[in-house]
């Protein structure tokens, strides 16, 4: 916001995506206990069986509100391929959104719904072929999971790769879609595992290597782009030595494409840097990365937490410099490989069209009232739990307060 690039923008305020709408893609089980269960739980022996098998636990918390969170940042998603879908924009972004590792009815990494499978299944129904790309240094899992069997979509994901000590422990360069060769997602995803400590050079070129070959034998109608921060140098989780400016050059190679693409967030774990890098690439995005400060404005809420230089790229590769263990021929191996994976993939699926939903411009009447019968429906069964009442909503409050955390231990 301190660089106005939201006056560049047209800006639309998110709206819960539907339960419905969600089960495109999940179980109903899966979603019915996203919308019922509350930090509580935790401690609850009823639900205990539950928790284990949707995988909640200290990966993926359960915190009051999850319900509504997840259905914000999933609407965000869907409706932005809705923007692209009706020729609305070129280009639509959702930064909350990029969580690639939740499951069809199960939550993963951090990530309770994919909204990204969510994303894709709208622009497929005007695109025969789309491709999804992945920067974040954890594989996409979820997304690749979700269309392992169909060839319609291309996954290609760039992450660190370590099956026993680094999560989730898959995208192995030979995981590249079912083994049998009759099954038509079979070579259509595409994995580049990474070691510790990529620099910019090199990761730049694999990645414009790659994505070029990808493009001009998959010929996608539509790219989705997940932008996790945390390939950055100096991430709490992450393990590269890329700086900003070469994270958002993947950005702006792909943005050459020309092709309608929605751009998503993602992984991140240092926020000074993920947000450094968001807004470089939203400039980007708006051909205005040649005219923005690159000190970080003085109106910048919090702006002592980007000091000591308070730049837009500070050397992050210097910061926490790891040893580069990609040396040019693993590089080089990886490309000769995928390049030959692509040999097998055939020309673009025919496909029958489907009914493209209307626009949201706002909140459509009929998704507005079923967000409200799922509101009132879960406020009536969190004041049954709670005991019902006023002294159960105050039992609730303090609750709450008690489950407080330290705000400024994500800024350290």
């Amino acid at each position: 916001m301190a660089y106005g690039m939201h006056h560049a923008m047209d800006l639309y305020l998110a709206r819960r995506a539907t339960y419905e709408e969600m089960e495109e893609f999940h179980t109903s089980d899966y979603l019915d206990f996203l919308r019922q269960v509350n930090p509580g739980d935790m401690e609850n022996s009823e639900q205990s069986e539950n928790i284990a098998r949707f995988n909640f636990g200290d990966d993926c918390p359960i915190f009051d509100g999850l319900y509504n969170y997840c259905s914000l940042y999933a609407g965000g998603t869907i409706d932005a391929a809705r923007k692209l879908c009706n020729n609305q924009s070129e280009i639509a972004i959702n930064w909350s959104g990029g969580l690639h590792h939740a499951k069809k009815s199960e939550a993963s990494g951090f990530c309770y719904v994919n909204d990204i499978v969510l994303g894709i299944l709208q622009l497929l129904r005007l695109h025969p072929r789309v491709m999804y790309i992945d920067i974040d240094v954890h594989h996409g899992d979820g997304v690749e999971q979700a269309f392992w069997s169909t060839d319609r979509v291309l996954t290609v994901s760039f992450h660190k790769y370590d099956k026993d000590n680094f999560f989730p422990g898959t995208g192995a360069l030979d995981s590249n879609g079912p083994t049998h060769p009759l099954n038509p997602g079979a070579h259509h995803s595409v994995n580049v595992p990474l070691h510790d400590g990529i620099d910019d050079e090199s990761y730049i070129q694999l990645f414009r290597d790659v994505i070029g070959s990808c493009v001009d034998v998959y010929r996608p109608g539509a790219i989705v782009l997940q932008c996790g921060a945390d390939s950055l140098g100096c991430d709490r989780l992450g393990c590269f030595n890329l700086n900003v400016s070469a994270h958002g050059a993947c950005v702006a190679f792909v943005k050459t494409f020309n092709l309608p693409l929605l751009v998503v967030g993602g992984g991140g774990y240092t926020p000074r840097n993920v947000s450094r890098a968001w807004a470089h690439e939203t400039s980007i995005l708006l051909d205005a990365q040649d005219v923005i400060d690159p000190n970080i404005p003085e109106t910048v809420t919090f702006r002592n937490h980007f000091g000591p230089d308070f730049s837009l790229f500070p050397p992050l590769s210097e910061m926490r410099k790891l040893e580069n263990k990609n040396p040019r021929p693993y590089l080089a191996g990886l490309l000769q490989s995928i390049r030959e994976q692509l040999r097998y993939i055939e020309g673009a699926p025919s496909v029958q069209m489907s009914f493209i939903p209307p626009d949201i411009l706002g909140l459509r009447e009929d998704t507005e009232k079923e967000i409200e019968e799922e509101t009132a429906l879960m406020e009536e069964e969190r004041e049954d739990r709670a005991g019902g009442g006023s002294l159960g909503k105050a039992s609730r409050r303090r609750e709450l307060e008690r489950a407080a955390g330290q705000r400024g231990e994500l800024y350290q």
